[in-house]
């Protein structure tokens, strides 16, 4: 094959990248070692929900590559989340000034560069750093995010999910930590060995390896991420007064001593976002565009479980108008299956300093469309603030691949000054609403009785409350809510009355609750067989059985055993 000229070359970058709609403008190609400014590369803005990957050595500019994507999405109306992992994006909320260097770099791009602050919301995760207090409700979490920061067996995962089935059964609410505690000393206590056989699957000793790994997680201080209030994933879709997409920065000064937990609340924002965003199919722009920075975090020795839950969110999630950018340092730390979904890639310089390293740099290669550059030499030879790119075109095909020099990010690059950022905070809308911490009535003290009056004479002493049985307004709400949500038509079940719910249940010498019923073979499967048959006639209940308890917990609950107050 005859080798092409530099002026062939560009005419094919240029022909691959001349876009019709909006863009994000990502900088000008370098061809045969010298910048060209004609040539510019970008990506499509309706195209940046088919996800991405950020990736190169550490050193190579990848913060700033997400920090220039940031302003510009911002600026054109999109939502934008970032993991702050050094604090150096905290710099987004302050304008940047000039100097002859850097005016030097962006006439070279071709760019017009102003220095601009964006509309920055800082959050921490539980109020460890700056920011406002993110935190999830155990139950909110699930038990398959539970189980990844508990570093739990599948095994004892499907055990601790038999766990958060019989707390919602018996309507025990699991805030934070002390609630799945008390329910899981409960469950293997004398009170509640009926209940722990009834459960079945669920051993005494592994009831008790899954409580100390518990009191680990709160000797370890991560007390603080669960709890109420619990943050609204909605609002991190939000836009300033001035149609600006809003940049939500959390940080986690502690990562290096917390990384499965940063990695997997991560993933559980993601989720919870999967759960209450309606169907929104191919938009001119997303709704949000998510960077996960330390991807590589959430892959390390995940369970298959997990590991399917993340595929199937990255999947679907596209459709709803999120759009997800994995940050790492090479397409090997992301599994098959999630990076053939990374349709956008930016591939910084890696470093071939060992066997590991050529390996890796070989399996990164090959993972690129066919190019006019000797891709092994050039991803080697990158200086910092290059990259190479290829993008998802308005039409669904790839770009050619282009060496490219970066633009430059019109904020500051690094942290804000400390006065600025306390300011920010103080006066967010959304500190009155999470800044401060509430511990409401839950599993715990109902089945402690602490803080909680029995509704008649006194609970009998030192012996724990049994919970209530599963009432029969919960089964009209529950196959109300399975006909609107799931089959999609208007449910004839009457609305709930407005009658507080009985709680505590009757005092230890009062005649014990009936057990709940068990309903075709008990279990989940069960209830939700027996919802359904009331719902929409008897017949259908043999066709619910055969739809397996996997089935039945992604109905009920969401792809990670994710079960929000909000969509209950």
């Amino acid at each position: 094959m005859a080798k092409k000229t530099t002026a062939e070359k560009l005419a094919t970058i240029q022909q691959g990248y001349t876009l019709g709609g909006p863009t994000i403008e990502l900088g000008a190609a370098i061809v045969d070692g010298e910048v060209h400014k004609e040539a510019q590369v970008r990506l499509p803005l309706s195209m940046m929900n088919r996800h991405g990957l950020v990736a190169g050595a550490t050193g190579t500019g990848k913060t700033v590559t997400l920090h220039m994507m940031a302003e510009q999405l911002s600026t054109a109306g999109v939502a934008v989340f970032l993991a702050d992992i050094k604090g150096d994006l905290s710099g987004l909320a302050t304008a940047a000034t000039a100097s002859e260097k850097l005016t030097a770099r962006t006439a070279s791009l071709g760019q017009e560069w102003v220095g601009k602050a964006f509309p920055v919301e800082f959050l921490s995760l539980g109020g460890d750093g700056n920011g406002v207090p993110v935190r999830a409700t155990i139950t909110s979490f699930g038990p398959i995010l539970l189980s990844r920061i508990m570093e739990l067996n599948d095994t004892q995962e499907s055990s601790l999910q038999l766990t958060f089935h019989f707390a919602d059964q018996k309507k025990l609410e699991l805030i934070d930590l002390k609630d799945l505690r008390a329910v899981i000393q409960f469950l293997t206590s004398d009170e509640g060995k009926a209940e722990l056989e009834d459960l079945g699957g669920l051993s005494k000793a592994t009831a008790g390896v899954i409580l100390r790994e518990l009191v680990n997680l709160e000797a370890r201080g991560m007390e603080k991420f669960f709890g109420e209030p619990e943050f609204d994933t909605a609002e991190l879709l939000r836009t300033a007064p001035d149609g600006r997409g809003v940049i939500s920065c959390l940080e986690l000064p502690t990562l290096q001593t917390k990384p499965m937990l940063f990695s997997t609340f991560l993933m559980w924002l993601l989720a919870d976002l999967f759960e209450d965003l309606p169907e929104a199919g191919d938009l001119d722009k997303p709704k949000l565009v998510f960077f996960l920075d330390e991807a590589h975090l959430l892959f390390t020795d995940a369970s298959k479980a997990f590991l399917e839950a993340i595929t199937t969110t990255v999947r679907l999630i596209r459709s709803k108008g999120v759009g997800i950018f994995f940050v790492t340092q090479t397409p090997k730390d992301v599994p098959a299956a999630v990076l053939g979904q990374l349709a956008n890639r930016v591939q910084h310089a890696l470093r071939a300093f060992t066997p590991e390293d050529a390996k890796a740099l070989k399996a990164t290669v090959s993972t690129f469309p066919v190019s006019d550059y000797d891709l092994e030499e050039t991803l080697t030879s990158a200086g910092i603030g290059e990259a190479v790119i290829t993008v998802m075109n308005e039409k669904g095909a790839p770009t050619p691949v282009a060496l490219t020099k970066l633009r430059a990010p019109e904020s500051v690059m690094g942290p804000s000054t400390d006065e600025l950022i306390r300011s920010t905070i103080a006066t967010s809308p959304l500190l009155p609403k999470y800044g401060t911490a509430v511990d409401n009535i839950s599993a715990y003290e109902k089945l402690t009785g602490k803080g909680t009056a029995p509704s008649t004479g006194e609970a009998a002493p030192g012996r724990p409350p049994v919970p209530a049985a599963l009432d029969p307004s919960a089964v009209d709400a529950n196959a109300r809510r399975i006909e609107e949500e799931i089959l999609g038509r208007p449910s004839s079940r009457p609305l709930p009355s407005s009658a507080p719910e009985a709680w505590p249940p009757a005092p230890a010498h009062a005649p014990a609750p009936a057990p709940l019923p068990q309903q075709d073979g008990g279990g989940m499967m069960g209830d939700f067989a027996g919802v359904l048959g009331g719902a929409l006639g008897g017949g259908i209940k043999s066709m619910a059985r055969s739809f397996g308890t996997q089935l039945g917990r992604e109905l009920l609950r969401g792809v990670f055993g994710t079960s929000s107050r909000r969509r209950r």
